[in-house]
C-alpha cells in the first residue's frame, strides 16, 4: 500500500461538524413551549374580539361610513408593490392620458399597446409581455389597420385586441370586459 504524500491532499484533517455539540438555544422566545402555562389559550376575550370585528365589518359595510387610516396604521402598512408593465416607466394601475387636439396621443397609446403585446423594449426599457384592450372609440377598424400598418408594418400579434365601440363605464363596460 503506497502512503500518499501530504502534497497530494486538498485538505489536512477536517471537521464536518459531526463530532461537535449542537448549540443550545439561548432565547426562549425561539423555543417550543413545555409547559401548559407557555401555550396560549381561548380565553373570554375572544368572543368579544370576533364581536367587534363583527361590529366594524357593519360600520364599513354602511354606505354613509368614511373608513379611514392613522398616519401611524398607514406607516404600519406593508403594500405589496405594483408590478411593472414597463420596468421603470409605467406601472399596472388605470391612468388618464390627456392632451391637446392632435399631438399625438393616440399614436403613442398604438405604440404602447404593440410594445406592451409582442414584449419588445420601448425607448430602451424593458417591458413585460401582455395581452392588451386598445379601446379607439374615435376610429373605425379601417383606420386602425392603416395607423397599425404605418407604424408597425405587416408584423402582428394576436396578443393586441381593438375595439371601435364599447358602453360606457357604469353602464355595461364592466360587463363587456368581464367576458
Amino acid at each position: 500500500m503506497r502512503m500518499i504524500d501530504a502534497k497530494e491532499k486538498t485538505a489536512l484533517a477536517t471537521s464536518v461538524g459531526a463530532d461537535e455539540r449542537q448549540s443550545f438555544q439561548t432565547s426562549p422566545a425561539n423555543i417550543i413551549p413545555t409547559s401548559d402555562t407557555e401555550i396560549n389559550h381561548p380565553d373570554e376575550n375572544s368572543l368579544e374580539n370576533l364581536e367587534e370585528i363583527y361590529r366594524q365589518m357593519q360600520r364599513m359595510n354602511d354606505p354613509a361610513y368614511l373608513h379611514t387610516v392613522s398616519m401611524n396604521g398607514l406607516y404600519e402598512t406593508v403594500f405589496q408593490s405594483r408590478p411593472p408593465v414597463i420596468d421603470g416607466l409605467l406601472y399596472s394601475g388605470t391612468y388618464l392620458f390627456a392632451g391637446a387636439p392632435k399631438v399625438g396621443k393616440s399614436f403613442f397609446m398604438a405604440q404602447l399597446a404593440y410594445h406592451i403585446s409582442t414584449g419588445q423594449k420601448l425607448w430602451n426599457y424593458d417591458v413585460h409581455q401582455g395581452t392588451v384592450l386598445y379601446l379607439a372609440l374615435e376610429d373605425d377598424y379601417q383606420r386602425l389597420q392603416e395607423r397599425m400598418s404605418r407604424m408597425f408594418g405587416v408584423e402582428g400579434t394576436d396578443s393586441l385586441h381593438f375595439a371601435v365601440y364599447a358602453k360606457q363605464l357604469g353602464a355595461g363596460l364592466d360587463e363587456q370586459l368581464e367576458k
